[in-house]
């Protein structure tokens, strides 16, 4: 890790990116986070051009090779120097009303944490409704002070553990852009990727489940994504988001099951 910034200089705020090969995105990401005390960077596994990018707005970097997503995530809250963290993905975008408002929620905290909305885009089309389960979120706690999180071990969207006490705020009122994905296409690659990285979580529990259970999920998945979620406003998007949130549990199942040896290390 470099550490040539200022060290006595008061840091209130600092903006976490964690990134794999994301030198097409990266720059956008960290221009909407300037406004932050000082900007940290964990580059996992980089062999592209990301490093000589981020090194035009930071030197603060850590750089590494972490397998498990929780872990680099921890890794990259550690370097942290500020009192508060926002933390973000290559494909997400803080625009000067939400930087405004971190501002002044930071400024007058009165809780641990604070949930950010998101809008998710598919290419150039906003999807708003219908996120849930593990294949996408409408709001994110990415906004908490350094040291009461704790990201979990899993391989995909890791569980966040909080320190005792800890008090969540309100929901900010605008909202984190992200580009989650940039056609159809993407969301199947996406969704390839998600479920084999689940199996290898069910392997290494020892406990993959059972195809019954599995089945009985579907329906009501789909039904809380799709009706309750209200992600039949999104058309085709809300029935594809839906169908990938009800089937990730038993398609996880299914590769654990057949295709262990493939997975195992």
């Amino acid at each position: 890790m470099n550490a040539s910034q200022d060290n006595d200089r008061e840091i209130q705020l600092s903006a976490l990116v964690v990134i794999h090969n994301e030198e097409e995105r990266i720059r956008d990401c960290l221009e909407g986070i300037k406004f932050c005390d000082e900007i940290v960077v964990v580059l996992d596994r980089c062999t592209d051009g990301s490093k000589s990018i981020v090194l035009e707005y930071t030197d603060r970097i850590v750089e590494g090779g972490w397998p498990i997503e929780g872990d680099r995530r921890n890794v990259g809250n550690d370097a942290c120097r500020g009192e508060w963290i926002l933390e973000l993905d290559a494909d997400e975008r803080i625009l000067p009303a939400l930087a405004k408002e971190i501002c002044m929620t930071v400024a007058h905290a009165d809780a641990d944490y604070y949930l950010l909305p998101v809008d998710n885009y598919i290419g150039k089309n906003r999807v708003r409704y219908g996120w849930g389960a593990q294949f996408g979120t409408g709001s994110v706690s990415r906004l908490c002070r350094k040291g009461v999180k704790r990201w979990g071990k899993e391989r995909v969207h890791p569980k966040l553990h909080w320190k005792d006490g800890a008090r969540r705020g309100h929901k900010l009122q605008n909202r984190l852009v992200h580009y989650v994905d940039d056609n159809i296409s993407d969301m199947i690659r996406r969704f390839d990727s998600y479920t084999t990285a689940r199996a290898k979580d069910l392997l290494d529990s020892g406990d993959i489940g059972t195809m019954p259970h599995n089945a009985r999920r579907i329906i009501s998945r789909f039904w809380r994504c799709f009706i309750g979620r209200k992600g039949y406003r999104e058309g085709g998007y809300g029935f594809l988001i839906a169908t990938f949130a009800a089937l990730y549990p038993m398609v996880s199942h299914i590769k654990a099951r057949y295709e262990a040896d493939r997975l195992k290390p």
